[in-house]
């Protein structure tokens, strides 16, 4: 009888599913929920093909869940029409926007940092499998391959707009008016590696020394 640690990836994927199921009902826009889809229908199904030639730890997995129920609720809504602010609201009687001066949709931005963030134990684990590294290039490639991955998405975006829905363009790639919005979002994920990287080599440091003492 396989023991709870054993079970937790596949009751994150059955809870990942009945989420994105509900969000998939009556979304804002269903062509850009189709678009923003794309990633999940693409990685989740690859994550469960290959479970056995390259199991993460738990924690990577349940990373990999929080930000895709995030992308998820993205999705349903369009990034940039997340009621963030509303539902702040409801909470505090106040506007998150109002409180912090911002005068945009800071959703998208928020979930470009923790792509940073929550991807990147994911990805150390991947490179630590495949294509290990010694001393600080165990630390600095996985900040690398999360900038990679940024890049790319950023470009198939851009090529998904403009073949697959240009109508669809700034709903898409939610750059709400922003020229630098690329720009802007790469930065974000890579701020969120490198905070995650920290956060690691902190946590290992301190293990370390509570193990040796």
């Amino acid at each position: 009888m396989a023991r709870p640690s054993e079970r937790l990836p596949s009751v994150l994927l059955a809870v990942l599913i009945v989420i994105w199921l509900t969000l998939a009902i009556e979304p804002v826009s269903r062509e850009d929920w189709l678009l923003e889809n794309i990633l999940v229908l693409v990685t989740v199904p690859v994550l469960v093909a290959t479970r056995h030639r390259m199991r993460f730890s738990n924690g990577a997995y349940v990373c990999l869940f929080i930000f895709f129920v995030l992308h998820s609720v993205g999705a349903h809504y369009t990034y940039s029409l997340v009621p963030y602010d509303a539902w702040w609201q409801t909470v505090t009687g106040s506007t998150l926007n109002h409180m912090l001066g911002w005068d945009r949709n800071h959703y998208d931005r928020l979930i470009h940092f923790l792509y940073g963030v929550l991807l990147l134990q994911p990805s150390a684990e991947l490179l630590g499998r495949y294509a290990p590294a010694r001393g600080s290039w165990r630390w600095i490639l996985p900040i690398l391959f999360i900038m990679s991955h940024s890049v790319i998405y950023e470009l198939v975006e851009w090529i998904a707009a403009l073949s697959v829905a240009p109508e669809l363009g700034d709903a898409y790639l939610g750059t709400q008016g922003d020229p630098w919005d690329a720009q802007h979002d790469m930065a974000l994920a890579t701020l969120g590696a490198i905070v995650a990287t920290m956060l690691i080599r902190w946590t290992d440091y301190s293990h370390q020394r509570s193990h040796g003492r």
